[in-house]
């Protein structure tokens, strides 16, 4: 990875990968990226005992954080969030002397097996994507952290049928070399619902 580029750790969280359409071609996409170290908990820590000083070194080392996983049951699979209850800890990523993350910039590369209508107030789920993952936008928050609207994939479940997966996965590519050059315009990709769709306004020349 380049110096002067922004170093980017992508933590991918799938428990069902010999199943999985879309976010292991994700993952692939983000394993090939130059500027990015990309990380499967699920092989990593496959007795969910994850190595806490490991785990903040990496963090300490980047400098945009991103939780690539499907939703399960509205939130993170579960070693995703054993991750955030053992790693952020008091005094490293919050509270007295918890500085580590200041400044970081964090997104969640989300894939929706609804799709985008469902996740409304009037939709099936009642909540919007971005509303679901309110407690990983005030993780962001506490641990001083900019966080981007969620990158979502919906109605992931055809989006190989439908020949949607390709496009996505190109483009997450432009998102993360954007992040790795910052050229990213940040406060709007912060204000938006989600991140899916006309990407490409969002990069500066």
């Amino acid at each position: 990875m380049s110096e002067d580029k922004k170093k980017i750790l992508v933590l991918f969280a799938h428990p069902s990968q010999e199943r999985s359409e879309v976010n292991k071609p994700l993952f692939t996409a983000c394993q090939q990226h130059g500027d990015v170290t990309a990380i499967d908990l699920y092989r990593e820590y496959p007795t969910f005992h994850i190595d806490i000083d490991k785990e903040q070194q990496r963090l300490i080392e980047h400098d945009v954080i991103i939780f690539l996983f499907p939703l399960y049951w509205y939130s993170t699979p579960a070693i995703l969030k054993q991750w955030q209850d053992l790693v952020l800890e008091y005094g490293f990523a919050y509270g007295a002397n918890g500085h580590a993350l200041q400044g970081k910039t964090f997104l969640c590369a989300v894939t929706a097996g609804g799709s985008e209508a469902a996740y409304q107030k009037e939709g099936y789920n009642h909540f919007s994507i971005r509303e679901l993952l309110h407690p990983l936008e005030q993780t962001a928050s506490l641990t001083g952290m900019i966080y981007l609207a969620p990158f979502v994939l919906f109605s992931a479940r055809s989006a190989v049928e439908e020949d949607r997966v390709n496009a996505h996965i190109e483009s997450l590519r432009h998102l993360l070399t954007a992040l790795a050059n910052d050229t990213l315009d940040v406060e709007t990709a912060s204000s938006l619902p989600v991140l899916n769709t006309n990407l490409s306004n969002l990069f500066n020349a």
